[in-house]
Formats: structure tokens, C-alpha cells, sequence
């Protein structure tokens, strides 16, 4: 049950930052929830899916907010 509690708070983490109306929020958000999705489907082979969501999310949220960075310094926006 703790398991599954993390995963969703991940998950409603990420939503909560890509629903944000900045670019960074958003690839942020989007990031996480592409991570925590991963994550879970990787995590749950090795039978630890909140895990891996958890980890996957931190993981795709920086992923995102570096692509944003990135984005932003090539003047892309």
C-alpha cells in the first residue's frame, strides 16, 4: 500500500508541474511523468513499480528542466 501511495504522489507531483503555465513547468512536468511512467513499468519487472516511479519521475523531471534550460539559453524559448 506505501507503494502505491508514493507512486501516486509522484504522479500527481508531475501532473501538478505540467499543468504550470511556464515552458519550464511544463517540460518539467512532462519529464516526470514520462519518468514516473517508465519507471513503474521498469520497476514493476523487478517487483518494486513505486520504486522505480519514484525514481524515474526525480529522473525525468531533471531530464525536463534541463531540456528547458537548454531551450531557453539556444534562444528557442
Amino acid at each position: 500500500m506505501k507503494k502505491i501511495m508514493i507512486a501516486t504522489s509522484t504522479l500527481l507531483l508531475a501532473t501538478a508541474l505540467a499543468g504550470c503555465g511556464t515552458t519550464t513547468g511544463s517540460r518539467t512536468g512532462t519529464g516526470a511523468l514520462g519518468g514516473a511512467a517508465t519507471g513503474a513499468a521498469i520497476g514493476s519487472l523487478s517487483g518494486d513499480a513505486g520504486k522505480g516511479a519514484l525514481i524515474g519521475g526525480g529522473a525525468g523531471a531533471l531530464g525536463g528542466y534541463l531540456y528547458d534550460q537548454d531551450q531557453k539559453r539556444k534562444g528557442y524559448w
